[in-house]
């Protein structure tokens, strides 16, 4: 979200969350950590706020969340586990999601790693190699068969993402069967979030989630 009247927006259209945007080395979506905190103090009542991090090191996401009371953190690096009790000591009150980059077969294995410490994973499309590794925004989506077996690994909830636009989201929830999904790019029109695309999107949600007869 760019700024609280696209969160405002996203919860009259049935989002139960929104993602905000830290420092990042590349993808689009970023705000800065004051519009951030802006968003996470001021959105709706019941709307939960996730602070998307690329930090590495639990003392500086402690420090991005003393200054974004975000419900969640988001950690979209593959981090040390190792880092995590000293992140759950500094703020026990938030949620976090541990994002797993679906760019092989192997990644299946990071699960057990990140089990014992979060609450939940988000399943994304970046390569995490690379001059400039990209840890989400790209557009793209990846091999939902393999994210489908993660699911199924797991007994934590599984959020989805990567590429899902209204076209496609039906597909991915079928197949993949996660527990909620994540998306920027598919319902953005010039850097704006765009109502219809965000209400053609929330209806194939809908649809899919009828369908899984949830």
């Amino acid at each position: 979200m760019a700024s609280i009247d696209e969160a405002r927006l996203a919860a009259r259209l049935g989002a139960s969350a929104v993602g905000l945007v830290g420092d990042m080395p590349s993808g689009p979506g970023v705000i800065g950590a004051q519009a951030a905190a802006k968003i996470a103090r001021e959105a709706p009542t019941g709307l939960d706020t996730f602070l998307l991090t690329s930090g590495e090191r639990a003392a500086d996401i402690a420090n991005e969340l003393a200054v974004c009371p975000a419900s969640t953190v988001q950690i979209v690096r593959h981090i040390d586990p190792e880092e995590y009790p000293a992140l759950i000591e500094a703020v026990p009150q938030v949620r976090r999601v541990q994002v797993i980059h679906i760019e092989d077969e192997d990644t299946l294995t990071l699960a057990t790693r990140y089990t014992p410490f979060v609450h939940a994973f988000l399943l994304d499309s970046g390569r995490t190699s690379g001059a400039t590794p990209q840890f989400g925004g790209t557009g793209n989506t990846h091999d939902w068969s393999i994210s489908a077996r993660f699911v199924a690994q797991t007994e934590l909830p599984v959020y989805l993402a990567g590429g899902l636009k209204s076209a496609n989201v039906y597909e991915a929830i079928t197949q993949v069967c996660p527990y909620g999904v994540d998306l920027c790019t598919g319902v953005r029109t010039n850097d704006q979030l765009d109502e219809a695309k965000l209400h053609s999107f929330m209806s194939e949600v809908r649809r899919a989630s009828e369908t899984l007869g949830n």
